[in-house]
């Protein structure tokens, strides 16, 4: 039973395990966040990590047994010790990816190990403190009570509150912050049984400091990792709940960063964007409504709007800081001639398979921009099922036109897309343009009509013209068509091909 004497204790204790809990998750998630950047394939990445994790945390729970006096001290020390190598743990982690990106996958592993072990030797030590006033049965609840009410708590708020206006770094360092002041309120409260009382509050005190040093500096040490890393220097970064965006500034212009991969460079997108638009749009002759999937710096929608034609266009893209970079920032805008201000855009920020699923409106020409298949959430837009919900907003005489990576350095996958857009009824004219900063890029045409030449471009395109458009349909014997799966939602056997293949071309 509690005793009136020992019952406050017991209530702190109890606190401190919700925030034990809590800090423990954010190290999780935030380990699971920086793999899916840094090595892609989320669901591989969050599941060897959660694995991992846990599997440390038994350890931690199993090696419990060999703390037997001064428990107190004992947990007082390994708050501390959470609280530098968890806290630290995403600052780390962006710095080694940036220094030595070599030894990322060795140093994530290690650090989650490491963690799992002292946060599994948190709650046992907390239960046998809390074993000397309470009664078993309520102790055992109250503690896993609190633990998952903490795991709840964090769960929410990380992809919701914290990492979308902390980012990852300055949220690794709030939740250290957290275990740091579970170890000074324990300094408090055992205050009567520790031995060296002055040298553990030295220890709390200076483990603070540090912490809210690099809480004071993420900014800085983030801008440091990432110049490193993207070579040129950073002008932009934000964590979203979707992505981390970066846009770079060098002797060659813009470059936009998308969870670490290259998305466009200023002094060639433009080879980029005039192969994925005109094509289909020359082609249909006089298309009115277009859509555009992706594409949220709005580089599609400029050369859309070069069609007199087009009376309307629409833009889904799932992450509204990006269409609101691209239509706020002045430099960026100005690369897209300030499209995303046309009054004949519509900016739609959803999910785009949802957006199939609930709109009723067909379009003449839709060009689907969407970031390659990394993962499975970016990879079950590239599949049959997909593909059969963008054929039902397609116009009859329409053409839709999809991104679909490299045909030379990912060949299987490119012919994957291929073969998963015919799988739905619709023709296809697979074809390919050199863009510097990519090497040679794919794209599929797909419509209920065979596509033809067009006769005419827009006036001032800078590498398109009539004659350069019929090159662009032949594949040299190296990029050639061969025999490929179709990707269904129910196997995503193209993000593992593309991984595979990507995995390969790598230096």
């Amino acid at each position: 039973m509690t005793t009136a004497a020992s019952r406050p204790v017991a209530v702190a204790l109890l606190a401190s395990v919700f925030v034990v809990a809590a800090c423990g998750l954010v190290y999780e998630l935030a380990a699971g966040a920086l793999a899916s950047y840094v090595l892609g394939d989320s669901i591989l990445q969050f599941s060897t990590i959660i694995g991992t994790y846990l599997f440390a945390m038994g350890l931690g729970s199993w090696l419990s047994r060999y703390f037997e006096r001064q428990l107190p001290a004992h947990f007082l020390r390994i708050e501390l010790l959470v609280a530098l190598v968890g806290g630290a743990l995403p600052a780390v982690l962006f710095v080694a990816n940036a220094w030595t990106p070599d030894a990322f996958r060795l140093l994530l592993y290690g650090l989650v190990l490491l963690v799992g072990t002292l946060v599994g030797l948190e709650i046992p030590l907390v239960m046998r403190i809390l074993k000397r006033d309470v009664a078993l049965k309520d102790l055992v609840s109250q503690v896993l009570t609190f633990d998952y009410l903490g795991a709840l708590a964090v769960s929410i708020a990380f992809p919701l509150v914290l990492v979308p206006h902390l980012g990852l770094v300055r949220t690794g360092l709030l939740f250290g912050f957290m275990n740091a002041a579970v170890a000074l309120w324990a300094l408090w409260l055992f205050r009567h049984e520790l031995r060296r009382l002055k040298a553990h509050a030295l220890a709390c005190g200076l483990t603070l400091a540090v912490l809210a040093t690099g809480f004071v500096g993420a900014d800085r040490i983030t801008s440091l990792a990432e110049d490193r890393f993207y070579q040129d220097r950073a002008v932009f970064s934000a964590q979203t709940p979707y992505q981390r965006i970066v846009v770079t500034h060098g002797r060659s212009g813009h470059r936009l960063y998308l969870n670490g991969n290259l998305q466009f460079a200023e002094h060639d997108e433009y080879r980029y964007h005039e192969a994925l638009v005109h094509p289909a749009m020359a082609a249909h002759g006089a298309p009115c409504k277009v859509a555009v999937l992706g594409g949220g710096d709005g580089m599609a929608v400029r050369e859309i709007l070069k069609y007199p034609s087009v009376e309307q266009v629409t833009l889904v893209e799932l992450d509204p800081a990006m269409t609101g970079l691209f239509r706020d920032n002045a430099a960026l805008a100005a690369l897209n001639g300030h499209a995303l201000r046309s009054p004949k855009v519509t900016v739609v920020n959803t999910d785009a398979f949802r957006w199939l699923e609930e709109t009723r409106e067909i379009f003449d020409v839709v060009v689907v921009d969407f970031p390659d298949p990394t993962n499975f959430s970016i990879g079950k837009l590239y599949t049959n099922s997909f593909y059969a919900l963008l054929d039902r907003h397609l116009a009859a005489s329409g053409y839709a036109v999809v991104q679909s990576t490299s045909p030379l350095l990912a060949r299987q996958s490119f012919w994957t897309v291929v073969q998963t857009i015919e799988s739905v009824g619709l023709q296809t004219a697979p074809y390919h343009a050199h863009v510097p900063s990519f090497g040679e890029w794919g794209f599929v045409l797909a419509g209920r009509r065979p596509w033809r030449l067009p006769r005419q471009l827009p006036e001032g395109l800078r590498f398109l013209d009539v004659a350069g458009v019929a090159a662009l349909f032949d594949f040299p014997r190296d990029m050639a068509r061969v025999p490929a799966e179709v990707n269904r939602l129910s196997n995503q056997v193209l993000v593992n091909l593309y991984e595979d293949e990507w995995g390969k071309a790598k230096p």
